[in-house]
């Protein structure tokens, strides 16, 4: 069955933009992404703040109301690569549009969910969703700005990202302060409606000749799906035979995905891709600065409150520095990635984070807050230089009409960062007797590695000059 909606909106009778779209269509196009982008980053997050409601409301457990975040988040880690496949085979746009009308229409499901079940089963096909989007998020950038202007177009979406990650717990507490814990998923309908209405906007993309492979979707998701819960499982010290059992697995079912990849043209897991030195290092990098970012940013929280004496209040207001100041800088650093090569801007920028980390580390005793927000805004500063010239790399690097498969490892090397730093918190809190200050030296320590990593791409021959 066809509706009004998918021809209006799922045609490719538009022509093909070959560099960028021109203004203001192309200004309708960010505005349309972001309001998408803001439902999937929030939704992240948002939950985490009415976990406590939500369990006493569905009379579950604690522990087991954790779900309601594990299912969003296992969702896209094991399904990004595949939608970005299915964005190359039947265009960008398509499965971005697809993507929204599943994540709002999961969003009215969880909204009405009345038992812990049905809410995890709503959340996880949300994820869903927020993948379909994620997946040729910076895909479909490459088609809405000329190429001179492709670093321009990837700061605008950081900071998008930003503010958005800055704000949840905001929004979450604002929300719930004058309404019950469905709207925060209600809130999502009228924002999703809106960006179907602008969808139209978005650039019609050339389409690949190759098919869906099921069987490269179906090893790649048991691959990253028992990865992530065996990183998680060994940061919260569930027992070793299931841990070692659930590795086994990512390892058996990585094996074949591989095996079958190197003999395709079109990899749904970009080993293609992989052998282009700049993609890999730029790869390399991102998991290491968000391994680094995700340890700093679970173990900051227990840091300030339990060591330093700060309140609730007051440590969200010590936050927010980083998210702000990566924010600000976002826009600025999406212009220099335009001029100067990305491993010159990722070094300098991860090498600015690795001493923010270590001086945070090294706080005295007793600080004044004007201390830890300095120190908080170098890292975020240190944070934004590294995000942007590093995205604009790995998706520059591959071909235009790859850029799907660039995009949906950008995401899987961010959610492979993030899960390995959130275990590693774990893992230093079970370890050290100071657990918050050792994370914050683990984490100096990936974004020092990070930026070793990415200054490689300053040598002969790997380095992608703009423009290109």
């Amino acid at each position: 069955m066809s509706f009004p909606l998918d021809r209006a909106l799922l045609s490719n009778q538009q022509p093909i933009e070959t560099d960028g779209l021109p203004v203001p269509r192309r200004y309708w196009a960010m505005l349309t992404m972001g309001l998408a982008l803001t439902m999937a980053v929030l939704d992240g997050s948002i939950a985490n703040v009415a976990l406590p409601t939500i369990a006493r409301d569905v009379a579950a457990n604690p522990a087991d109301s954790i779900w309601v975040v594990n299912a969003y988040q296992l969702s896209i880690i094991v399904s990004l690569l595949p939608f970005a496949s299915l964005g190359e085979i039947f265009g960008y746009r398509r499965v971005y549009v697809c993507g929204v009308v599943l994540f709002t229409l999961a969003s009215l499901a969880c909204a009405q969910s009345s038992t812990l079940t049905e809410l995890t089963v709503a959340r996880s096909i949300q994820g869903f969703g927020a993948a379909g989007l994620m997946s040729v998020n910076s895909a479909l950038l490459r088609f809405i700005y000329p190429r001179r202007l492709f670093g321009r177009g990837l700061g605008l979406n950081a900071m998008v990202v930003a503010v958005s990650a800055a704000t949840g717990p905001s929004v979450a507490a604002a929300i719930l302060s004058v309404a019950h814990w469905p709207w925060l998923f209600a809130i999502n309908v009228p924002l999703g409606l809106l960006t179907l209405a602008g969808a139209r906007s978005l650039p019609v993309t050339p389409r690949a000749a190759h098919g869906f492979d099921v069987l490269s979707a179906l090893l790649s998701a048991l691959t990253f799906g028992l990865l992530i819960v065996g990183i998680d499982g060994l940061g919260h010290g569930e027992s070793p035979p299931l841990i070692a059992a659930e590795f086994g697995g990512a390892l058996l079912f990585g094996f074949l995905l591989v095996r079958r990849q190197l003999t395709q043209t079109s990899p749904l897991l970009p080993v293609d891709l992989l052998r282009i030195p700049l993609f890999a290092l730029s790869v390399g990098t991102s998991i290491c600065s968000f391994a680094a970012q995700m340890l700093s940013f679970v173990s900051l929280p227990f840091y300030l409150q339990n060591l330093l004496g700060r309140s609730p209040v007051e440590t969200g207001l010590l936050l927010t520095p980083w998210p702000l100041a990566t924010a600000l800088m976002a826009p600025v650093a999406g212009r220099l990635a335009d001029r100067y090569p990305p491993g010159l801007l990722c070094s300098l920028g991860l090498a600015i984070l690795a001493t923010g980390l270590a001086l945070l580390a090294l706080l005295p005793a007793e600080p004044t807050n004007l201390e830890i927000a300095l120190r908080m805004a170098l890292c975020g500063f240190g944070f934004s230089l590294f995000q942007t010239p590093n995205n604009r790399a790995l998706i520059g690097s591959a071909p235009r009409h790859r850029a799907g498969g660039a995009s949906g490892m950008l995401g899987t090397a961010r959610l492979l960062g993030q899960t390995s730093g959130a275990a590693l918190v774990a893992f230093a809190f079970g370890v050290f007797a100071e657990g918050p200050p050792a994370a914050l030296v683990m984490a100096a320590g990936f974004a020092a590695v990070a930026a070793c990593v990415s200054a490689l791409r300053l040598m002969d021959g790997v380095s992608l000059q703009p423009g290109e």
